[in-house]
Parts: structure tokens; sequence; C-alpha cells
């Protein structure tokens, strides 16, 4: 498995922007995909965007899609989450998981999570 470690989150302004990290231990990260999931306070985890292992194939949530951007760096074992024109209601706790296999969109099948990073957006 490999530890993930996200940054990045804060505050900002309705209709501001933030770019969140991950950052992975392990050599093998490479083989890894990488999904974003975020979870509101009262609310379940619910799927951002995913990554392929390559960066190849991404997939977002209807939600973020032509404002969310997910990009990956396995030369520095990061995986990002660039966010441009946020919303309120995207106000969350963002997590990062990383698994190996089947590329997919579903939290329960993936096995290394990271602690999570705050991100609030007023309006």
């Amino acid at each position: 498995q490999v530890q993930l470690v996200e940054s990045g989150g804060g505050l900002v302004q309705a209709g501001g922007s933030l770019r969140l990290s991950c950052a992975a231990s392990g050599r093998t990260f490479r083989r890894y995909h990488v999904g974003w999931f975020r979870q509101a306070p009262g609310k379940e985890r619910e799927f951002v965007a995913s990554i392929s292992w390559s960066g190849a194939m991404t997939f977002y949530a209807d939600s973020v899609k032509g404002r969310f951007t997910i990009s990956r760096d396995n030369a520095k074992n990061t995986v990002y989450l660039q966010m441009n024109s946020l919303k309120p209601e995207d106000t969350a706790v963002y997590y990062c998981a990383a698994r190996m296999g089947i590329f997919s969109y579903i939290a329960t099948e993936y096995s290394s999570w990271g602690q999570g990073t705050q991100v609030t957006v007023s309006s």
C-alpha cells in the first residue's frame, strides 16, 4: 500500500480557485489509480474525480465537470486537483485515495486513504 498526504485546502471566496495536492510515499505509486472524494458535514462521502495510473484516463462527477481538473506527476509521486469557479456547495473535507487494478470511482474499492484537507468556500 501507499501512504497519502493531502495539502492545499483552505478558505476561498466563491468563484475562486484552489489546487489540492496528494503526495504519496512508495516506489510503486505510478501503478496506482488515484481518486479524489469529498465529504461535507452530515453528508455521505462522494466521488469527485479520478485518474488512471498513467494519467491517460480521467473521470469526473457531473457536479465538478468543467470546473475541476485532476492530473498527476508520477516523477514527483503527486496527484493534483485544480479547482476553479468554486461554489459554496464545494465546501467539504477532500480526501485522496489510491487503488490498483480496475479504474474506479467507487470509494469502497479504494484501499489507501489520506487524512483529508478542508476546503471552505464562502459566499
